[in-house]
């Protein structure tokens, strides 16, 4: 039995009998393995093309089994992450953060697409999707918020407070990140920063020596490291190096 080659999309753009042979063929697959999750892994492996409208159907046949046929499909075919993940918020087989959650852990290094993903297809849910995707890769944390600072640009203070809400320790890396992209923004950036660790000391000096290192002037520094009460002696040693 041949898989035929299909073009990514839902199977409402296939002709019936196509669908119904897709679904036969799934089915049986599935009937083989005795499992819904080792099929998917096995058919998206052999035909890649086949992996986003083969997952439409999986969710369609087996919607129990969503979170096993989303983290096989991801697992086997990452270059489909994105895909995947919009049509399973589409689908509304969970909500979206679970689904954030799930698609990261099946691909971590395809962190930025899954977050993408989702903030496109629910925008009204960003603060969610950061908080959930820093959670659970907070060793991408800047790149998470980068990814959507830029795709968001009116809501970066908004993001970098919510990551940093969720995972303080990770503040000197996305004070660089979005230093990197956003100049303009600095001063908001650090104060943001900054105020947002009060409980890290040493995560806030690390933040300071990263203001400073990206041009942040001497004196807002100053500022705003006094005014979360960081001593005087302390603020020296970071302009000092």
């Amino acid at each position: 039995m041949v898989c035929t080659g299909l073009q990514a999309g839902t199977p409402i753009a296939e002709d019936k009998p196509h669908l119904e042979f897709q679904k036969k063929f799934l089915k049986r697959q599935v009937a083989q393995s005795m499992s819904v999750g080792r099929a998917i892994r096995s058919i998206a492996s052999h035909y890649p093309q086949d992996t986003v409208i083969l997952v439409d159907l999986a969710l369609e046949l087996y919607p129990d089994n969503y979170q096993e046929i989303i983290h096989a499909a991801i697992s086997a075919q990452p270059a489909a992450t994105e895909e995947i993940v919009q049509l399973a918020i589409e689908k509304n087989v969970s909500s979206c953060a679970s689904i954030v959650e799930l698609a990261i852990n099946a691909e971590p290094t395809y962190v930025d697409f899954v977050v993408q993903a989702a903030a496109n297809a629910t925008p009204e849910e960003l603060d969610e999707i950061v908080r959930v995707a820093v959670l659970t890769e907070p060793d991408s944390a800047d790149s998470i918020v980068q990814t959507l600072s830029l795709k968001h640009p009116n809501k970066v203070i908004e993001i970098m407070t919510t990551a940093l809400n969720a995972v303080p320790y990770v503040g000197e890396y996305v004070v660089e990140a979005l230093l990197a992209v956003f100049p303009s923004q600095k001063e908001a950036v650090v104060k943001t920063a900054i105020g947002n660790t009060l409980n890290q000391r040493e995560q806030q000096i690390r933040i300071l020596n990263a203001a400073q290192n990206a041009g942040v002037d001497e004196r807002v520094i100053r500022q705003y490291a006094l005014g979360a009460g960081i001593s005087i002696e302390e603020v020296n040693v970071v302009l000092a190096e």
